[in-house]
């Protein structure tokens, strides 16, 4: 692994001077190493991150790669690592004109990285230098622990994909300085839905009743209402002082157990929170881009595509680069890809943008030929794009833009596949192609973790309860067992996870939903109907 030469970083200079005229923000300090093949396929088990920490693991996943490599021949043409400054890599025997397209590429993606609000816990952060910092860590645990920190890698990167993002996604857009009554917030959020466990209409109730006060009596209205709240709940004054002794956090499954467990504070164990802090971190730091793959593969492929056309550099390799661009950006009538996906929508949602297409005036025509004549010529495709770029998710961007228009623009459809008995295969056909069906195709494809958090009120000193809240998709019972047993571990007692059981008695019937109770109490698992 070296630097790139000064001839090739004198065209990635000139490439990121035309990516910021034509819009694009990204860092003026990049580093870019040129990469063999066999320094990709060790970096591939450990996220293209080379100082992440090291874990078994990854030497297995090496000679994996290895075997791989040999049977098919094929590696990544870059990657760029989301740090301060941005890091990126690029393959040894890459030509000239195809950097060009590359680097184009890659500074598309530090733009996405630096602007879109997911990334907004990783603006200020060098993580190349916390990784290295933290894998020095690990390896002075290891030489003073010996495998008993592999356990603890192990056990804790079971639970790493259930970390609260969101949670301090908030805090960052929502900071402190944000005024809002502790002991209202106290009383709605908690007291309320968690204590008293109200139905919705009683919370609206009680929500109505304190706004009709602030509008007949602003002055006093909330000694008003808490007097009131005395007389009905005595017990809640004592609750809210209880609760400000010990201030109330919203802490995901690791940091409830780093927080909570007997084990954890023990003198001789306490090295453990270290080592489950710094998983934490870096499943932390990989989450928004879980979420944002479509999209941010898309806007890289969109402004490569749109920049290298305008670049004479390329001239004499057009038909490589053509070649190059299609192979990368072909849409799978199997499968999805990302690249093609997002690059098109894009494409789509500037089309909208520059037409007025995402006016009410366009939304209230039913004809087919009026709405492809439809154009008011506002010229924002651009603006729209950028505001695209900046705010949503994979979730919204294909939820809000892929429409029949779209799927009837890019002849795309839903594939089934059914048993062909005669032949012993599986025979293909085109299932649907409603935009509705094609949308639930790729939402369905979406990285999405399970939403599992700590049921405070059922948890005690010795048992740990866990509540998977379903949203249409079971858990993987196969990883249940080696999870909880992780959890066990790491609690030092007993670990109760209530979830589903989806079931499909036969084709065409709705699920059968069964709420279920796992209990993991000296590393046996248990399963029970409720």
């Amino acid at each position: 692994m070296e630097t790139i030469d000064q001839h090739t970083k004198g065209i990635m200079e000139e490439c990121k001077k035309r990516a910021a005229d034509a819009g694009l923000n990204a860092s003026d300090e990049t580093l870019e190493y040129l990469v063999t093949n066999q320094d990709l396929l060790k970096l591939s088990p450990k996220i293209m991150i080379p100082t992440l920490y090291d874990y078994w693991v990854h030497d297995i996943q090496v000679h994996q790669e290895n075997a791989r490599y040999k049977l098919y021949p094929n590696n990544p043409y870059e990657t760029v690592i989301n740090s301060r400054p941005p890091i990126s890599f690029y393959n040894d025997n890459n030509p000239d004109w195809f950097n060009i397209m590359i680097f184009y590429h890659v500074m598309a993606h530090i733009d996405f990285f630096q602007n879109n609000a997911m990334f907004k816990n990783t603006w200020n952060e060098d993580f190349v230098g916390k990784a290295l910092a933290d894998k020095r860590r690990i390896a002075g645990l290891r030489d003073e622990h010996g495998r008993m920190v592999d356990y603890v890698i192990e056990f804790t990167r079971g639970l790493d994909n259930i970390v609260g993002y969101y949670d301090e996604l908030a805090d960052l857009n929502f900071p402190n300085e944000v005024n809002v009554d502790p002991k209202m917030k106290f009383y709605f959020d908690v007291f309320l839905q968690d204590v008293k466990e109200v139905t919705s209409s009683e919370f609206f109730k009680e929500s109505e009743r304190y706004n009709d006060l602030v509008r007949r009596n602003p002055d006093v209205a909330r000694s008003i209402f808490f007097a009131e709240i005395q007389t009905k709940y005595p017990e809640f004054d004592a609750l809210y002082e209880k609760r400000e002794e010990k201030k109330y956090k919203n802490l995901d499954v690791i940091q409830f157990i780093m927080e909570n467990s007997k084990k954890l504070n023990f003198e001789e164990n306490r090295w453990m929170k270290s080592v489950m802090q710094i998983v934490r971190d870096t499943s932390m730091y990989f989450q928004p881009q879980l979420r944002t793959k479509i999209m941010n593969e898309g806007w890289a492929s969109y402004w490569h595509e749109n920049l290298i056309l305008k670049d004479e550099r390329i001239k004499g390799h057009e038909v490589d680069i053509a070649r190059m661009h299609a192979r990368v950006t072909a849409i799978p009538r199997v499968g999805l890809n990302p690249y093609a996906i997002g690059m098109r929508l894009f494409e789509y949602i500037k089309m909208i943008g520059d037409t007025g297409r995402n006016s009410f005036e366009f939304m209230k025509l039913k004809d087919i030929d009026e709405r492809k004549k439809f154009d008011l010529k506002t010229g924002k495709g651009d603006e729209l794009i950028f505001k695209v770029r900046s705010d949503l998710t994979d979730y919204l961007f294909i939820q809000e833009y892929i429409d029949q228009d779209f799927v009837n623009q890019h002849k795309l459809f839903v594939v089934g596949r059914k048993p062909d008995y005669e032949r012993m295969v599986w025979k293909y056909y085109v299932k649907s192609r409603k935009a509705e069906d094609y949308k639930k195709m790729i939402l369905g494809a979406l990285a999405h973790p399970p939403d599992i958090q700590v049921n405070r009120k059922r948890t005690t000193k010795n048992i740990l309860y866990l509540e998977h809240n379903y949203e249409g998709k079971p858990l993987k019972e196969d990883w249940i067992h080696n999870t909880m047993l992780g959890a066990e571990f790491l609690w030092d007692g007993p670990v109760v996870l209530k979830t589903n059981d989806v079931s499909m008695p036969q084709s065409g019937v709705e699920p059968v939903i069964t709420p279920v109770i796992y209990k993991m109490h000296k590393r046996t698992l248990v399963k029970k109907e409720l």
